[in-house]
């Protein structure tokens, strides 16, 4: 094995090569729609998501009799508290669910799976997730971004053949990609896969494998050596978990989510064959941030539940609960985090539902929407159930055992709040969710501008691109002046007992003027614009919003038109769009004002210990050993803790 593999001498990577490898997997082309990419260039694109589509008869129908089916399973069969206390989902839950056919939800019929659309996929997710999340993450997992997903999108016919019919029905699969020392910077990806004849030869450590302890197939990213014949670069493969050389080196164990199977997997000369191979060498990324587009939307539909069960709980302990002679919910502040709550998860609904009917269209590139639904659903579900566990009080901290112990109902609210914090981090963080929408949201820009910030690039280049932007900006520019949101009757469809029209021109006035502030952070930065992390994060938070109240105010329009509670969907779409309307005003005077510069100034001291006496008068409970354990390849020195499911 090649030294060049090791943490020692891994190859350096410069920020700029590390880019270079993020925008050669990213999709170059928009040869579809998106409203939300729309929304970032200042154009309210109301038609492309109303009326609000739906799914067709046959697919609604076949999507409610498994939602019943379902229901029945989890109602009778699942004990999220007994899968909390021992961390662990009980075999027979899990063949279950496999003799139901929820592990091809998502699978085509004509493999065996059950054909459902993203639609009724994500709720059967809420469903099962709101019995049990670790459930949730266990069929999210092997649907969303294992093996399924990447063939679907990529695979040959023969390998579709060959392997879905299996993960239809007996087979749990996993995605394994990051590593000890690589997480969303793939660019020092360390596992290797050497040609060898008609097979590669497989070597690495991948870490938070979730599924890992129990799949039966796994879906591997890794680095072929570009060699005479081979192109080389990060390559996906399917591989198989019971192939010599592949060990399970640990179940690992968090803060939620304590039924989850997720490990360390050890790679060494394992013989994979070529016919393995997912797609050509070197599309290992691109496939990866492809079927994450869709597949992050499995991750809202569990908040989406997460919120719907805030809401009842909050209902029925603040009628119960009195203080000075009252129920809480009338003490207004108690009250108003009820209100957030009820109209969050309308809005987080409303984002799901309408994102994954637009995948299942696939009339529009949803990349941004899919990547928004994420990003906005981990971070408002989170904010719901904090507000629920202060609702609690004292109760919200407690234990559901605790509390059934001493005589009250478990409500497992510290529980929900420990399981949603995970949403924040995997499948990208915030933090690299904001950028990677903010490098889509800049992308008409960087088409035609790029060369002319880039310090790399030729005089001559420069000029070519300074001609390209007169010409687009000349068009584009005087379009954000003036719109539809300065006329008072724009979008009266949406006025009735309660006037939605004025939101909708809100968002339409206020893309222009997102629009705007992109361009001039553009035109006062430049290069430097890629560095102002804080202000690309409140642009996207911006839009995120701007997308929650549009989807809000179509979904409301939808109930209302079908007869099913549009009075009060109304109601709860006016209250949200105010509530986003003055995070949104906040976000925009962050923008300018703000502590950004200052931070930078601080992380320096923090880092070049000058502030070290802070941290006086403590001391520190962590353990011993190093802050990234060692993943250098070669045999496994430990037990093999895989345990398949059959």
């Amino acid at each position: 094995m090649s030294a060049s593999t090791t943490p020692s001498s891994r190859p350096a990577v410069t920020e700029r090569e590390a880019r270079e490898v993020a925008e050669a997997a990213r999709e170059q082309h928009w040869r579809k729609p998106s409203f939300a990419k729309e929304l970032f260039l200042g154009r309210f694109r109301l038609d492309l998501i109303h009326p609000h589509p739906l799914p067709g008869d046959e697919a609604a129908q076949r999507g409610e009799e498994f939602l019943a089916k379902l229901r029945d399973f989890v109602e009778t069969k699942v004990d999220g508290a007994l899968i909390e206390r021992e961390a662990r989902i009980p075999e027979e839950v899990i063949d279950g669910l496999k003799e139901l056919g929820a592990f091809g939800m998502k699978i085509d019929t004509k493999y065996g799976g059950l054909g459902l659309g993203q639609v009724y996929y994500n709720k059967a997710l809420a469903l099962v997730g709101s019995a049990s999340p670790a459930i949730g993450v266990l069929l999210s997992a092997h649907q969303s971004i294992g093996v399924p997903q990447p063939l679907k999108l990529f695979g040959t016919q023969e390998q579709r053949e060959r392997f879905l019919p299996r993960c239809a029905r007996t087979d749990i699969s996993a995605f394994l990609l990051t590593e000890p020392d690589v997480g969303s910077d793939p660019a020092r990806l360390a596992a290797t896969a050497v040609p060898d004849g008609d097979d590669y030869v497989l070597d690495g450590v991948k870490l938070w494998t979730t599924n890992g302890v129990v799949a039966d197939l796994l879906v591997v990213m890794a680095r072929v050596p570009k060699s005479e014949g081979h192109r080389g670069g990060i390559t996906a493969f399917v591989v198989e978990t019971n192939a010599p050389g592949v060990t399970v080196e640990n179940r690992n164990a968090f803060m939620g989510l304590r039924g989850i199977e997720n490990g360390v997997t050890r790679f060494h000369q394992v013989r994979v064959p070529a016919a393995n191979r997912v797609g050509e060498e070197g599309q290992g990324l691109k496939i990866a941030l492809t079927t994450l587009n869709t597949g992050r939307l499995s991750l809202p539909a569990s908040c989406v539940a997460a919120g719907k069960w805030c809401l009842k709980i909050a209902r029925e302990w603040s009628a119960a609960r009195e203080q000075w002679g009252k129920p809480v919910a009338h003490h207004e502040a108690v009250g108003s985090k009820i209100s957030f709550i009820a109209a969050t998860t309308f809005a987080l609904e409303a984002v799901t539902d309408l994102a994954s009917q637009m995948a299942d269209e696939d009339r529009n590139d949803i990349r941004i929407e899919g990547a928004l639904a994420k990003l906005y659903a981990s971070e408002m579900a989170w904010t719901m159930a904090d507000e629920l566990v202060q609702i609690r009080g004292g109760r919200g901290f407690e234990t559901a055992d605790s509390l059934r112990a001493r005589g009250e109902r478990g409500v497992p609210a510290e529980q929900v709040l420990r399981d949603l914090r995970i949403n924040r981090i995997f499948e990208g963080s915030t933090e690299i969710m904001h950028l990677l929408i903010a490098r889509e949201a800049v992308d008409a820009h960087l088409s035609v501008a790029g060369d002319l910030i880039d310090p790399e690039k030729s005089l001559g280049d420069k000029a070519r691109a300074g001609a390209n932007a007169g010409v687009f900006y000349a068009k584009w520019l005087p379009k954000l002046v003036a719109g539809p949101g300065r006329l008072p009757a724009s979008y009266g469809e949406f006025k009735h007992e309660v006037d939605l029209s004025g939101h909708l021109r809100y968002v339409e006035r206020t893309a222009r003027k997102l629009a705007r502030s992109t361009f001039y952070a553009m035109s006062r930065w430049q290069g430097r614009m890629e560095s102002k992390q804080g202000f690309l994060g409140r642009i996207v938070d911006i839009g995120a919003e701007l997308f929650a109240m549009s989807a809000s105010c179509v979904r409301a329009e939808l109930l209302r038109g079908q007869g099913d509670h549009g009075r009060e969907a109304y109601q709860l779409a006016d209250v949200f769009c105010r509530q986003a309307r003055i995070r949104i005003e906040e976000l925009f005077t962050r923008l300018w004002t703000n502590t950004d510069d200052l931070d930078r100034k601080v992380v320096k001291g923090v880092l070049s210990g000058t502030y070290e006496w802070l941290e006086q008068g403590i001391v520190d409970p962590s353990g011993e050993g190093p802050w990234i354990a060692d993943a250098t390849p070669g045999p496994s020195q430990k037990e093999n803790v895989h345990r398949p499911i059959r």
